[in-house]
């Protein structure tokens, strides 16, 4: 195998590879048992994150090194939400939506998302948790019974029983860690120590050619 293919192939596994690692990181801290506090997992899959794209930006060569470390970024955060989403809340709580708040959340920008309405609701629920749900679909009326799932050891936010799927996350973070995947297959491998780079059969160029020449 020449050194060209060497080169690019690990990079462009690096992602597949993150993503891989971080799941299961998050995984566990989200539903594994004995999971570490929130600020260990946080800085955790921070530096399994800053690593990743590191790495990748180090290695990969080009125009695109950037661009593929941001789709690398985003895919991994991505993957953290569907990990998140996938996590069991395994109760369900039957609360009463004592009081709604709602803000509009202003768009940012040509090309950012549109302004969306966001929603608290203050709860009265058996034991005293959840005592609030956050979201930005139609907010039940004041006084309403709602099905809330959560995880006693609250270590992901309770959720409107039903609402929440890893499905849409986990789409998009396999289409942006594809994007970086192919990014780094087709960036350029490195020039040999005679300057030139590998010939597509990996042997090194021939004496007298150019990349010898003084």
């Amino acid at each position: 195998m020449g050194e060209g293919n060497g080169w690019w192939r690990p990079t462009a596994a690096l992602p597949v590879v993150a993503a891989a690692a971080l799941y299961g990181w998050a995984h566990w801290c989200f539903a594994g048992p004995g999971s570490p506090s929130p600020a260990v997992a946080v800085a955790v899959g921070a530096v399994l994150c800053g690593a990743a794209c590191a790495c990748y930006f180090v290695r990969v060569r080009g125009g695109g090194a950037l661009f593929g470390a941001l789709f690398l970024a985003v895919g991994l955060l991505l993957t953290v939400t569907t990990a998140d989403r996938a996590a069991a809340r395994a109760e369900i709580a039957v609360c009463v939506v004592r009081e709604v708040h709602s803000r509009v959340q202003g768009a940012y920008g040509e090309g950012a998302p549109p302004a969306k309405t966001v929603h608290r609701l203050d709860l009265d629920c058996p034991g005293g948790y959840p005592d609030e749900l956050k979201g930005d679909g139609t907010p039940p009326a004041r006084g309403a019974e709602i099905e809330v799932a959560h995880d006693p050891r609250r270590r992901v936010s309770p959720e409107l029983a039903g609402s929440t799927s890893p499905w849409t996350p986990a789409v998009w973070a396999v289409l942006m860690l594809g994007a970086a995947g192919l990014i780094a297959a087709r960036s350029t491998a490195p020039a040999t120590k005679n300057g030139r780079g590998p010939d597509p059969n990996g042997s090194e160029p021939l004496p007298g050619s150019s990349g010898d020449r003084i």
